[in-house]
């Protein structure tokens, strides 16, 4: 079959309309749909990383961070080869290929997650591969940026980035279904511990009897108990004691930290704790789910993906070689608009990675806990919604303007989670807010994902290769958000309990950002008006 078209002329007003057209939209269409799993895959582990635990998986919070973000990780690195490669192969073979690749990923965690003595270092590999789904972006979209003519860039580009980032959404409202539905394999036994429950369970037994079943549990059981103690709480205890032996810590703790402490510790050691103390207890539940289904319900649509991907796609003759396509980094534009990318998209990326564990280690051991993905899907539903809905905005009034009112928008929220403590919480009446601000912030990485997408191409007007290798190079660097993210989040709660300083850090960035936006591509008389 025939890959590469004969010509391409999309600003040619005659070939649009009787040629063109036809083609272009044909191929936004199959491609936003291989997207949209894309971006699914690629969230996939951190949607299932929350369950883990429950499972029987011995994985610390540190741990679970790094299966978080590990696939932004990795598919920043695969968005940079995915940059240089649609001109080498063009857009058929690319999206065929990128979407079979993504099979390995869902049939390994699949798999992985049905044997609770899967060690950590194959979920990291799987974590890796996971990556393939984020690294599409980078040759996708810059695909479609060569098949519209300018009048439609934003668009189209939008329209496949919004759709496409619904995958997010997807991944996260999916899995609490399909977690039922048997897709192959047997049930795994999930536990959960209430908070509240586990206090009842230590206000009514005695000291001696809590001291007795925690004193029998090995070096690193208690040492898992006296993890799950927020780091000031732990110092201040270690202080009065003056002392470093876990059995002593653990006596002195108050009663709502030493039950908080046991509740989020690993569900199954908890369960073995309090079965001890009151064999009766009603703080351990347990469900039946299927969580190889969280991953297994991919396979039938990757596959039918691929294959229509095959013989439906066409490539635009527009062939360079990676050294001709180095040139994008001689011009300052490409470094300017990866600043401004990192902070909209990142953003999105980061937060959807993120949120889910977010809600789960600072509002999580409070009485009546939320469930993360009862939430988490929300506000990658909201970003992508937001993308897709701006994306002809930006056509009507340019990208610049929406890329720096997203500026102010992140701005404001960050300013908003660290002023009001919705990151350093005290009791569940703030969650309602957090969860608040944190959606308007979607809702705003949504619209300036959509303005700096039409901008762009108008940037680098003067050549189109140039301005899709731009498209793919920005949202490489701006893939790392994820991994970004989830790190410093990760690192911030482990260390203190609270995620202060990271937005700290997101504040000074996005004034960054929005100073450069509105300098080169805003303001009246900037040097590229877009």
């Amino acid at each position: 079959m025939k890959t590469w078209l004969d010509k391409w002329e999309p600003e040619n007003d005659e070939f649009w309309k009787n040629t063109g057209s036809k083609i272009a939209w044909k191929t936004l269409t199959i491609t936003t749909l291989s997207l949209i799993f894309s971006f699914a895959s690629w969230f996939m582990m951190s949607v299932i990383a929350v369950k883990l635990p429950g499972l029987g998986f011995p994985f610390s919070k540190d741990q679970l961070f790094w299966l978080v973000a590990i696939p932004g990780l990795a598919a920043g690195f695969l968005r940079i080869i995915h940059t240089f490669i649609l001109p080498i192969y063009g857009t058929r073979h690319v999206v065929t290929v990128a979407t079979l690749l993504k099979l390995i990923p869902v049939v390994g965690i699949g798999f992985a997650v049905m044997d609770t003595n899967t060690p950590f270092w194959v979920f990291v590999l799987l974590a890796i591969t996971s990556g393939f789904g984020g690294g599409d972006f980078s040759s996708f979209m810059p695909s479609t940026s060569l098949f519209f003519p300018k009048r439609l860039k934003g668009t189209a580009l939008g329209i496949q980035a919004g759709i496409g980032n619904f995958g997010v959404s997807l991944a996260q409202f999916i899995t609490p279904i399909i977690l039922s539905v048997s897709i192959y394999g047997t049930t795994s036994v999930f536990t959960s511990i209430d908070v509240k429950e586990t206090k009842n369970v230590l206000k009514d037994s005695t000291v001696e009897k809590q001291n007795e079943v925690f004193a029998a549990l090995d070096d690193k059981s208690q040492n898992k108990i006296l993890a799950a103690v927020k780091k000031p709480v732990l110092d201040s205890v270690t202080a009065v004691t003056k002392s470093n032996e876990n059995f002593k810590i653990f006596s002195a703790l108050p009663l709502n930290e030493k039950s908080k402490a046991i509740a989020n510790a690993n569900p199954k050691l908890a369960e073995k704790i309090l079965n001890k103390i009151s064999p009766e207890n009603e703080a351990v539940t347990h469900k039946e789910i299927y969580i190889q289904s969280a991953a297994f319900w991919y396979i039938g649509f990757l596959l039918v993906l691929g294959v229509i991907s095959w013989f439906f796609l066409k490539s635009i003759p527009m062939q360079a070689s990676i050294k001709e396509q180095m040139d994008i980094f001689k011009n300052k534009h490409t470094w300017f608009c990866t600043i401004t990318y990192v902070m909209t998209f990142g953003t999105f990326a980061g937060l959807s990675a993120a949120f889910p564990l977010m809600i789960k280690f600072l509002y999580g051991d409070f009485p009546n806990a939320p469930d993360p993905l009862v939430y988490a899907f929300y506000g990658p539903l909201i970003g992508s919604a937001s993308r897709v809905c701006f994306g002809f905005v930006a056509d009507k009034v340019g990208g610049a303007i929406l890329t720096t009112i997203t500026g102010i928008g992140i701005l404001t929220g960050a300013v908003i989670l660290v002023t009001q403590g919705l990151v350093s919480p005290t009791s569940m009446d703030q969650f309602p807010m957090f969860v608040a601000v944190i959606l308007a912030m979607f809702f705003f990485t949504g619209v300036g994902n959509a303005g700096t997408f039409r901008q762009f191409p108008i940037i680098f007007s003067e050549n189109q290769r140039q301005a899709a290798g731009v498209i793919g190079w920005t949202a490489a660097i701006a893939a790392f958000g994820p991994f970004i993210f989830s790190k410093l989040i990760g690192n911030n709660i482990t260390a203190n309990g609270t995620v202060n300083q990271f937005f700290i850090g997101l504040i000074l960035f996005t004034i960054l950002a929005t100073s450069v936006n509105w300098w080169f591509y805003n303001r009246k008389g900037c040097e590229k008006p877009s």
